[in-house]
This record gives structure tokens, sequence and C-alpha cells, in this order.
């Protein structure tokens, strides 16, 4: 990164003052002794890496030369690189290009990383699954010791001169290697990683078996069960099958579910269960066809309002039952897998372990049905 221009030769400048003359003594006294004067003087030509648009086949970090500057003594040199370092720092920082930084050491916290004559730091909840996930009996603390002199592509996340900040991220640069090659729908093996109270996270498998980048299970996407808590039904190193129901590109976010790849049991019972009078009840719900349950609380509001949308022209309350488990305390529409036929179609309407059939006539799909109920319900506090 740096070019060091040498010495600069010292020349004798000539002298202006009088000439001895011949009378003049042939001796100085000691205490005035002339001494030889020895100068260094240095100058260096500090190169400095600027982000410009990547060239065809380019990194996207070119080297620019700055202006020459001139500083005398070995303090001010470096002084001079660490300032072009810091340049460079926050170029790679702004344009995202990947660096390729050698681990020196390693203590509590993280990764001491070099960057030409800095160094940063990459903490251990930003480096990429793949390393804990061949092992994961292993502490932190030993797969950083095996690291120690290796290099690992990062990313620059801050780079702030002034408080001598200079922080990595590999899960970062994995995101920019491998978030092309997911799509919403896929399905990977995934390996449970840590909880928060809003869902567990889990390290994606890749077809090469290394584990490149994570997403989140929120707590409604566990299991077609109410879940409270779930530590219930996950435990860290469980191997599970998640599907990819959401990317957010822009915050490279994964949303993930472990539900959506079982059917829903109740949907799988209302298949069952739209008999003519006279038929066999499926045991997985206890139906009535009396009035001895009294209807969900708001349910005749929602009514009223879809058939307000264009497309449904009758809406009726339908049979009640009790399921064997509690899916949501709250009230909430589904719709059948089924698709409308001769303009009949069928929602549930589920609250506790309560569910209703709601009966609509309608000209409308599956789509247009779904987007209706999510006007109404946007509609009907």
């Amino acid at each position: 990164m740096y070019a060091a221009v040498g010495g600069l030769p010292l020349v004798r400048q000539p002298f202006d003052g009088p000439s001895l003359s011949a009378a003049a003594p042939k001796t100085v006294p000691s205490s005035c002794q002339l001494l030889p004067l020895r100068i260094k003087a240095r100058s260096f030509l500090r190169i400095a890496c600027v982000a410009k648009p990547a060239a065809s086949g380019g990194s996207g970090v070119e080297k620019e030369e700055a202006p020459r500057e001139e500083k005398f003594g070995d303090v001010d040199s470096r002084q001079v690189r660490r300032s072009a370092d810091w340049r460079a720092a926050r170029a790679y920082k702004d344009s995202g290009v990947l660096f390729d930084g050698k681990i020196e050491a390693f203590n509590n916290g993280g990764l001491i990383i070099r960057f030409y004559s800095l160094t940063g730091f990459l903490p251990f909840p930003l480096l990429s699954p793949y390393h804990s996930c061949k092992d994961p009996s292993r502490a932190i603390q030993d797969v950083a010791k095996d690291l120690v002199g290796s290099t690992i592509y990062v990313k620059v996340t801050e780079a702030i001169e002034e408080e001598k900040k200079l922080i990595f991220s590999e899960k970062d640069a994995s995101w920019s290697k491998y978030s092309s090659q997911i799509k919403v729908g896929d399905v990977f093996d995934g390996m449970v990683d840590s909880f928060e109270d809003y869902g567990a996270f889990v390290h994606l498998r890749f077809p090469d078996g290394n584990y490149n980048l994570t997403g989140l299970v929120h707590v409604t996407e566990v299991s077609w069960d109410l879940v409270q808590d779930v530590r219930d039904f996950l435990n860290e190193g469980d191997m599970v099958k998640v599907k990819i129901i959401h990317i957010d590109r822009e915050k490279s976010r994964i949303s993930l579910s472990i539900k959506q790849l079982e059917d829903d049991p109740l949907m799988e019972t209302l298949d069952k269960v739209n008999f003519q009078d006279g038929e066999l009840v499926s045991d997985r719900l206890n139906m009535s066809l009396t009035t001895n349950i009294e209807p969900l609380p708001g349910l005749e509001s929602i009514c009223k309002e879809l058939l307000q949308e264009d497309g449904i022209t009758e809406v009726r309350l339908g049979r009640q039952g009790l399921e064997k488990r509690v899916v949501s305390q709250d009230l909430q529409l589904w719709l059948s897998n089924a698709p409308a036929k001769d303009k009949h179609f069928t929602l549930l309407a589920r609250a506790g372990r309560q569910v209703q059939e709601v009966y609509l006539t309608t000209t409308l799909d599956q789509d247009g049905i779904k987007k209706a109920v999510q006007r109404v319900l946007g509609r009907v506090p």
C-alpha cells in the first residue's frame, strides 16, 4: 500500500560569512569546537484506497495516488500511513467490498483482524455459522483459537478514526456471497442456534454441507398449536426442516417457518367435515349442529363488512365446534385450502378452542377472497 521515497541527500550550502584570514587563529578553543550536524529528511508518497465503480472483474475498490506529503521522523510517517488506511477502511465500508483479513488474535469477545497497518475487531456474534456448526459442542473460544493465523472474508461495518473503532462482520460477507442462492419457498435443513422471546434463530445448511446463513422462525411459525414459549418446542442444536417465507434483502433478514411444512390439522379436518346431513363427523373436531355454543364475539360485524365487498353476495354463519387444542386466543379468519366451487366458499373463524364455519356465496376466486378478507379485517377494530 505504501511506497517510501528514500532519504534526500544533504547538499552542502555555500557559506556567506567572511573568509578566515591568514591571521586567524589556527586552533579553536576546546569549548568552542564545531561538531558535525546530521539531518535526515524523508519524503513519503502516500497511496490511499478509494471507492470507485468496479471495473469488469475488479474488486470495486481501486487505488488512487494521493498528493505527496512531506513528513519528518518515524512517528509522523506512521501517522501518514495510518490516516491513509483509515480512509481505505471507510472506502471499504461505503462500497461494501469484501476484505480478506488475517486473524491475528482473539479475546473473550471476538477476533482481532489485521487491516493493513490497523487492527479491527470482529465480535463473535458476527462470525459466520460456518465455523461453529462444524462441531456445535465446541466452545467459541476453542473455535477462535484454531482460526488464529488464517484469513477470512469480512465486511467493514464501522470505521471511525476519531474513536479508533474498526468493526468487521463475517455474517455480512456471507450474506453478500450466498443470499443470491435463496428464494421464498425454498426448504432447508436447519440447526437451531439460539432463542429470543419472539422466536428461534436457525442456521441454514446449503447443498455444500456448510451452514452459511441464519434466519428467524417467529414464535407464530413454530407450530400450529398455540406457542407461548418457543423453548417448549425446540432445543439448541435441534435439526429441523424450515421453509423460507420472506426475504428482506435490504436488511439482510430471512423469515422461516416450520409449521408451513405441515398441513394445518384443522384444515384437513375442514375437508372432512363439509358433509351432508347424516354423514359421520371426524373425531378430530367435535362439531355441534345445535346452538348451545355462543357465537364468536365480533364475528357478526365481520360478516356485515364482507357483504360490502364486490363479488360477495351472501354470508351465512355455519356450524360450530370445539378444537382439542388452542391455536389462537384472538379471533382469526382462516381460508379453506379448497377453491370456491359453484360460487360457494367456506371460511373458518377460530378463537381459543372455538371454531365456526362462515359460508360465502361469491364470484371471487381464492386469491380474491383472501384480499377481501384482508380489507375487512383492516376496517374492523
